[in-house]
């Protein structure tokens, strides 16, 4: 597992803060629609979105899974959309997610990375920080603030961080998903050009309606 030198400090239940992006100087409204469209439509597909659970809820479905066990629900905070819930060391914690014109990232701040590297969509962010195509030199830290440090010793954690890890999505049973949608992670985990596999025309559009291996 790959770690990203970032420090987040932002969990759903606090207050708004502010990333600013560059954003192109000319934005389409209708692009944010394309773009958000897009991203639920990935989320509804994935089996690891949970909608509108609270982060009470989404704590006590990640309690007792191992650490890197992820989901990502609906945020509680009526100015973000999104949050991602996962189960560090020190227990789960929440982080919302930011959007703004066709750009989705991680709600931090970090005086060494004041700006987190940005998305066309949530399923590519969750990919980047699972590891799934990372360089060396991309190896570095990433730090997530625990939400409940029960002891002395996890309270050391609130000056080092913990390490952010996301290693497994948490499915809801009710969205399990299917054979079908399994068969095309694992493509997609060993090829970066599916549309030039030796496939049915049907097969290569349902490949693609999903680029993603998590």
């Amino acid at each position: 597992m790959v770690a990203r030198a970032v420090t987040i400090f932002h969990h759903e239940e606090r207050g708004s803060s502010c990333c600013p992006h560059p954003s192109p100087p000319q934005w389409d409204p209708a692009e944010d629609l394309r773009c958000i469209a897009a991203t639920f439509q990935y989320l509804h597909t994935s089996g690891w979105y949970w909608g509108s659970v609270s982060a009470s809820e989404a704590r006590e479905a990640l309690l007792t899974k191992s650490e890197g066990t992820f989901l990502v629900r609906d945020s509680s905070h009526p100015q973000y959309m999104l949050a991602l819930s996962v189960k560090t060391r020190y227990g789960p914690t929440s982080v919302r997610i930011e959007y703004n014109r066709g750009c989705f990232w991680l709600d931090s701040i970090s005086p060494g990375l004041p700006h987190l590297q940005s998305f066309p969509d949530v399923p590519s962010l969750i990919q980047h920080y699972s590891g799934s195509g990372q360089t060396p030199q991309d190896q570095a830290s990433s730090d997530i603030l625990p939400q409940n440090k029960p002891d002395a010793a996890q309270h050391a954690a609130k000056d080092s961080g913990v390490p952010l890890k996301l290693t497994n999505p948490l499915h809801r049973l009710k969205v399990f998903p299917s054979l079908q949608h399994l068969a095309r992670l694992t493509i997609n985990r060993h090829t970066n050009c599916s549309n030039q596999l030796p496939l049915p025309n049907p097969l290569l559009r349902y490949l693609q309606d999903y680029p993603f291996s998590i």
